[in-house]
């Protein structure tokens, strides 16, 4: 007859077999993680071939669109802003 220790033992052995089985699982294979293919649409293609790192068009479209954001951000919003103030409320 097996008693109540010697069950708890065998539940105890099983599980540990079970998460070593479970942790070896997951280690990945030098060929995982399988993605599947990238599809790019004609435009996301065209910027992807256009805007290769290190090439001086990456630069220049760096450059204007920092350009035009701090334009935006810091001229034209405050700009606007102001006159609306002045238009309506002075």
């Amino acid at each position: 007859m097996s008693g109540p220790a010697e069950d708890e033992r065998l539940r105890v052995q099983q599980l540990r077999a079970l998460r070593r089985r479970w942790l070896r699982d997951q280690e990945l294979s030098p060929r995982e993680p399988v993605l599947p293919p990238r599809r790019l649409g004609p435009l996301a293609a065209f910027w992807e071939r256009f805007l290769q790192p290190g090439d001086p068009w990456r630069q220049q479209v760096h450059k204007f669109y920092q350009s035009g954001r701090f334009l935006v951000l810091r001229v034209l919003l405050p700009a606007w802003a102001v006159t609306y103030y002045v238009k309506y409320h002075l």
